[in-house]
């Protein structure tokens, strides 16, 4: 591929503190240094399964809520996405993914549309693992779908342990995300009867 399709994004605010580096290309390698260590195994099977190479460090107010951690982490990783894609010249543009995690089933579907939306229909009977609530899930993929500009369906289909529901999701999301911005057409072609995403 002639250009390389990676981002380094900082964002700074009076909650967060965070840097991602972001390859497209990558081999699914990760530095992830959040305060939250149940959403450093997220983000390290994101990245892994998706073979995005990410660094991620991200800091913040954890001791008064981990919303402004979570949903800050997603726009900048959303940021970091969108700017690495570029014009979007090439890419397929469209993808979905079944995950199985044990009694758990996750379906995403995504189009790198330019166009941000979320519909996100994951129900936990019981959302919190360890200490993490696992309905700020749903915050980091709004932050993430609008600041990439990603059209964005997550659906639990089966499954009753949250663990399991939210790890399918990452996997879920990882890999369709992988799928939707390979580059599969010539760089110059535009996956859009506007000519523009």
């Amino acid at each position: 591929m002639a250009n390389k399709r990676e981002a380094k994004i900082t964002r700074k605010t009076k909650e967060t503190d965070i840097d991602v580096a972001f390859d497209l290309d990558g081999n699914g390698n990760y530095s992830v240094k959040t305060d939250i260590p149940f959403f450093n195994h997220l983000l390290e099977s994101f990245s892994r399964h998706g073979r995005f190479d990410v660094k991620i460090r991200a800091t913040g107010d954890t001791s008064v809520d981990y919303h402004h951690l979570v949903e800050d982490t997603g726009i900048t990783m959303g940021d970091a996405f969108n700017k690495a894609v570029g014009n979007k010249g090439g890419i397929k543009r469209f993808a979905s993914c079944y995950i199985p995690m044990d009694e758990a089933l996750v379906r995403t579907c995504l189009d790198i549309s330019g166009r941000p939306f979320l519909r996100y229909n994951v129900e936990l009977a019981y959302p919190s693992i360890l200490n993490f609530d696992a309905a700020l899930i749903e915050e980091f993929f709004r932050a993430f779908a609008f600041s990439a500009g990603i059209t964005l369906h997550v659906d639990r289909l089966a499954g009753s342990n949250a663990h399991h529901i939210v790890e399918a999701v990452f996997k879920s999301y990882s890999i369709a995300l992988h799928e939707a911005s390979r580059v599969i057409y010539p760089e110059n072609e535009v996956p859009s009867t506007k000519g523009s995403l």
